[in-house]
């Protein structure tokens, strides 16, 4: 009992100053009067989506574990750390300088940022979303003898790949990255707000006059998009996805709503909530304080020149080759 009020009352303190900003500080406007979100923000942090099991029945960090993880982060992310040694090889170093890699946890210090279900773990797959699993891993059986995938499988032709590889798009929605390319621009307008992703540089565009959804039969990558206003939030909500793309297994079905609120000058909570009941047995909620980006984004060229895919098909036509 003694360990779990101090959990509590640790949990508080930690929180006090990021509740404390929101009750009291109020929103810039923009001249027609809607809170102002516009600007470039970071969603990258080393918290991870669901909650570590050396973690379970908590959802907050100490301030001491915080440092230890923020200090093992930074150590990682040398070049000792990665590739052994301080002499990197030409392979190693590949492309090496664009990393950006994430050495914080978020703001609120939770243990994920799953928010609910309460024990931060993604809902139990209905038996539709295991079976669809299963067969989707039994399509990408590796094979013994040539390291390679089934024949038919994996590099016979571009559409193989995926459209995040083909430089389509990455879907949505964008959690959190540690890696690279983490920043999102929002613009406003009186009846749009636009949401510029850094990666793959693809835009959202979110109507805010009232219009419905979009006909079920049309649907599209990054679904379709209404907004409205709920005080200082934004809420965004999304349905009409193609089966083209999912999320974590999600089909066409997925419903996604959207809580941005700016809590303070450098912080929008953003807030997500998915819901696909051929796919989970409940919905479920995640969170991530953005952190505000003083970088620009630049465009993401990614289909000029992506010789990596012309890469992976004649590596294939050679795995090919060698099993003969």
């Amino acid at each position: 009992m003694r360990h779990g009020f101090v959990a509590v009352v640790t949990a508080v303190v930690l929180l006090a100053p990021v509740l404390a900003a929101s009750q009291t500080w109020k929103p810039p406007r923009t001249p027609w009067g809607h809170p102002d979100l516009q600007g470039t923000w970071d969603n990258h942090s080393i918290t991870p989506l669901e909650r570590p099991a050396r973690f379970a029945g908590r959802e907050f960090l100490t301030q001491e574990e915080v440092a230890e993880l923020e200090k093992r982060a930074i150590q990682d992310n040398t070049d000792e750390a990665r590739f052994g040694d301080k002499v990197r090889d030409v392979e190693a170093a590949y492309n090496d300088f664009w990393w950006d890699r994430a050495t914080n946890v978020v703001k609120t210090h939770r243990t994920s940022l799953i928010v609910d279900p309460p024990d931060g773990k993604i809902p139990s797959l209905v038996p539709e979303a295991r079976n669809r699993q299963g067969e989707v891993e039994l399509s990408y059986r590796p094979l013994r003898a040539t390291g390679g995938f089934e024949a038919g499988r994996g590099a016979d032709s571009w559409f193989d790949r995926s459209l995040w590889e083909r430089c389509i798009t990455q879907g949505l929605p964008r959690i959190s990255s540690a890696a690279y390319n983490s920043n999102i621009q929002i613009v406003q307008g009186p009846d749009r707000v636009i949401i510029l992703y850094e990666m793959i540089h693809e835009a959202r565009v979110v109507p805010l006059d009232g219009s419905p959804h979009l006909d079920q039969r049309i649907r599209q990558y990054l679904g379709d998009s209404r907004g409205h206003w709920d005080g200082n939030t934004l809420v965004v909500d999304t349905t009409n996805f193609t089966d083209k793309t999912n999320f974590r297994g999600s089909t066409s079905g997925l419903h996604m709503i959207e809580r941005f609120t700016r809590l303070d000058p450098d912080t929008i909570n953003y807030e997500v909530t998915f819901e696909d009941p051929t796919t989970w047995t409940k919905p479920w909620t995640a969170a991530i304080p953005w952190r505000k980006s003083q970088g620009r984004i630049f465009e993401y060229a990614c289909h000029e020149g992506n010789y990596g895919m012309t890469g992976i098909l004649n590596g294939g036509r050679e795995e090919e080759k060698a099993s003969r």
